[in-house]
């Protein structure tokens, strides 16, 4: 088991949709958690660390996320910043029955699923103007009832439209679901997901599909927002993460668990998608992370 698996937080919305919340910092309710919810996450105050699944990178004020449904997630303030703050985090959870319900009722609003196919990986809605991202959700807060979900699928259809989505954790990016392009897709990266070490060509990944290599490739880009070979760097770096943060295994050893049999090209693809080195990714995960579990356990 990981050293810092995340705490299960069980959201109740028996007498509501959506649940609307608002803190400061520091508060018991910044810890590394996940829930069944996807949640949408705005930073009013501060700057830190952002920790998505196997994800860690930069936050400042203004930053919007949607976080998928068992994604572990944390938001860390720098320590610089000394003094209390009032509002740091302004989010809004829900639940994927609730928007796949609307958009069988309504099917013009069934684009929003592709969202959320997204954020099964978490996602960082980079430039979206951070006025207009409060206001929304302000607008959510103050409205109850049926103004209150208005305001809430406004907001879901202003985010998809949204063209900067960069995807976060690698973890799987799509589920399958109607459609047999997507349900062959979604056979492509179970295969990946499942046997990441053994290594797939696009050739033989575009057979899997039933596809030539043209058409899955175009296919695979439209559906995942990643070429095949992005996609199984990802795989196989977020599950070199995992096993950073969980073991005490050599680097080399952990790359090659991961599927490189060479550490340099290891040490390249690691620094490319996730901006530091693997001992500095150890380094910061458990510090910024292990310690904060141990005050809530």
């Amino acid at each position: 088991m990981s050293i810092i698996a995340p705490e299960i937080e069980m959201v109740d919305r028996s007498t509501r949709s959506i649940r609307y919340l608002q803190h400061g910092w520091p508060t018991d309710l910044c810890r590394w958690h996940a829930h069944r919810e996807y949640e949408l996450h705005l930073i009013v105050e501060t700057r830190g660390k952002a920790f998505v699944g196997d994800y860690i990178g930069d936050f400042k004020a203004g930053d919007l996320f949607m976080t998928g449904p068992n994604l572990p997630h944390n938001w860390i303030t720098d320590q610089v910043w000394k003094a209390p703050v009032e509002t740091r985090d302004m989010l809004v959870q829900f639940s994927h029955e609730s928007v796949e319900k609307l958009a069988q009722g309504f099917p013009e609003f069934s684009q929003v699923l592709e969202l959320l196919q997204l954020a099964q990986s978490g996602i960082h809605f980079e430039g979206f103007n951070p006025t207009f991202a409060r206001g929304h959700m302000e607008s959510i807060r103050d409205n109850k009832g049926a103004e209150r979900i208005l305001a809430f699928v406004r907001f879901l259809v202003r985010l998809n439209e949204h063209a900067e989505k960069k995807t976060l954790s690698a973890v799987k990016l799509i589920q399958p679901q109607g459609g047999s392009k997507h349900a062959r897709i979604a056979q492509v990266v179970d295969h990946v997901t499942n046997h990441f070490q053994d290594g797939c060509s696009v050739s033989q990944a575009a057979e899997m599909a039933s596809m030539t290599e043209i058409t899955f490739s175009r296919n695979f880009q439209t559906v995942t927002g990643h070429s095949f070979v992005e996609f199984l760097n990802r795989i196989r770096i977020g599950q070199a993460c995992a096993m950073l943060y969980a073991s005490d295994d050599q680097i080399i050893t952990i790359a090659q668990a991961a599927g490189y049999n060479n550490l340099a090209n290891f040490n390249r693809q690691f620094l490319k998608l996730k901006g530091m080195t693997p001992s500095q990714y150890r380094d910061t995960a458990r510090k910024d992370l292990a310690p904060h579990l141990e005050t809530t356990q």
